[in-house]
């Protein structure tokens, strides 16, 4: 299958990357390091070993890109009102759109604005990755990605999940995305918005006794939310995203690093798409909603 990346940051760059790495066809649009993209191509610097792609398909435009079976979007949904314009040129009939972003009903949003023939998948990644410069991109630690089917031929899904596999990127089919959708929530709520509001790292979160009782508190309610939505998921897995994150390098998570950057912050898909999933099930996680007030107000005053 050929593939499409749309957003070569640290998402795209790292799991388009792997793909062509591991000899597969990949198209790759770049935005303002277009020019050191196609110059010295995309350069990836991970913890399953450092390589670069050169010479990268490397293009300005969906425009210019040929059409693939599937493209993979790494953007962040503060830009989501631009992608189904920048998807449809890269489209085939058939095309499967793979939405490697955070947050719930992002599917619901674009599938609404593309051919019903066009599959689309969400993809939840577990990874610690950032773009540090022009077409460079640091991978951390971790790095598994769940893929679930919103719409469209489970083959090719798993298809896509083989690839990447392949390439060295564990990758599981989720058989209930909203699941896996709510699951991803349990750690992207508290630990992206408290990097914020507290101005500090996942390590210093987790060190402090205060703020790690306040973490997994907030965790408990986006349990409680996705269990009124019809999804449950036990305790057990909030105990989880804290070892995990124990046992994780200090970190600075995608929405600290746009706030350090001064970028717009990923607040309505991951924070108020679930309060509203919870206030239609008739509860409240006041918490959160406290934590999506902060990160308004932050985001108005000091981006």
């Amino acid at each position: 299958m050929t593939y499409a990346i749309i957003g070569t940051g640290a998402i795209g760059g790292f799991y388009g990357g792997m793909l062509a790495h591991a000899g597969n066809e990949v198209h790759f649009l770049f935005h303002s390091d277009y020019n050191d993209a196609h110059e010295r191509g995309l350069i990836v610097k991970s913890i399953y070993g450092d390589f670069t792609i050169n010479p990268v398909n490397a293009y300005k435009s969906s425009k210019d890109m040929p059409a693939c079976d599937v493209i993979i979007v790494g953007m962040k949904t503060v830009n989501e009102q631009m992608l189904p314009e920048m998807i449809k040129p890269v489209l085939k009939p058939t095309s499967l759109v793979v939405l490697i972003q955070n947050g719930l009903n992002i599917e619901k949003h674009i599938a609404e604005q593309l051919p019903e023939s066009v599959g689309v998948a969400g993809g939840m990644a577990f990874i610690c990755s950032n773009k540090v410069g022009p077409a460079t991109i640091n991978h951390l630690d971790y790095g598994f990605l769940n893929v679930g089917l919103y719409r469209g031929s489970e083959q090719m899904l798993h298809q896509f999940c083989d690839d990447m596999n392949a390439s060295g990127v564990k990758t599981t089919y989720a058989p209930d995305l909203k699941e896996a959708r709510w699951k991803k929530l349990v750690w992207n709520i508290p630990y992206n918005g408290m990097t914020v509001i507290l101005d500090t790292t996942t390590e210093c979160l987790m060190k402090n006794q205060a703020s790690r009782a306040l973490i997994y508190d907030v965790m408990l309610e986006v349990l409680k939310a996705a269990d009124a939505n019809g999804v449950h998921i036990p305790q057990s897995f909030a105990d989880d995203m804290m070892d995990l994150t124990d046992n994780m390098r200090p970190y600075k998570p995608s929405m600290r690093l746009d706030f350090d950057n001064h970028r717009p912050m990923e607040i309505h898909y991951i924070y108020s798409e679930a309060i509203k999933a919870a206030r239609e099930s008739g509860i409240s996680i006041p918490k959160i909603e406290v934590m999506e007030q902060q990160l308004k107000f932050i985001q108005s005053t000091y981006l």
